[in-house]
């Protein structure tokens, strides 16, 4: 009852425009994750990045399951195992960036698409965290089953054999 799981993997590009650079990188999340990506649309205007509200920006995929694991192997490879214990949150989540999709084992370079980065998120969870996102008698999650940043680390080093840099 008391192990720790993955409860999703979202991967994010940001692209800033809605043109033709935002299609290559849902082309390119498709390919990866084999999940159809979602849009993320500006939620003000900023006239000094060109953003307008309501406008695509990005493009997002969220993996759960054998899927987020054996996507996050590969990922962890592409970063050569190694995080920095500033990625880690308070609950124990984890953040990283791959700087270059062609970094991923078997991932290929498509001149169509170009060269992209894009963003990892890993939110682990473990049994009973249903009770504070159920709909009927919502709880907060009680403090002997949060997930510390020590926990989450000791996680990945174990499954994953990613060695986690202090902040020296």
């Amino acid at each position: 009852m008391n192990s720790i799981r993955i409860n999703k993997v979202s991967l994010n590009i940001g692209v800033g425009d809605s043109g033709e650079k935002l299609q290559k990188a849902e082309r390119l999340l498709r390919e990866l994750t084999g999940q159809k990506p979602v849009r993320t649309y500006g939620k003000k205007t900023i006239s000094e990045w060109n953003v307008k509200k309501f406008a695509p920006i990005g493009v997002k995929v969220t993996l759960r399951g054998e899927n987020a694991k054996k996507f996050l192997e590969r990922a962890f490879v592409a970063v050569e195992n190694i995080v920095r214990q500033e990625q880690f949150d308070s609950q124990g989540n984890l953040s990283f960036g791959v700087k270059e999709y062609i970094e991923l084992p078997g991932a290929k370079y498509d001149p169509d698409v170009g060269m992209f980065g894009f963003d990892v998120n890993v939110n682990l969870d473990r049994m009973g965290y249903r009770i504070a996102r159920r709909k009927y008698a919502k709880r907060k999650i009680p403090s002997k089953l949060r997930i510390s940043q020590e926990e989450a680390k000791k996680f990945f080093e174990e499954n994953f054999k990613v060695k986690v840099q202090s902040e020296a």
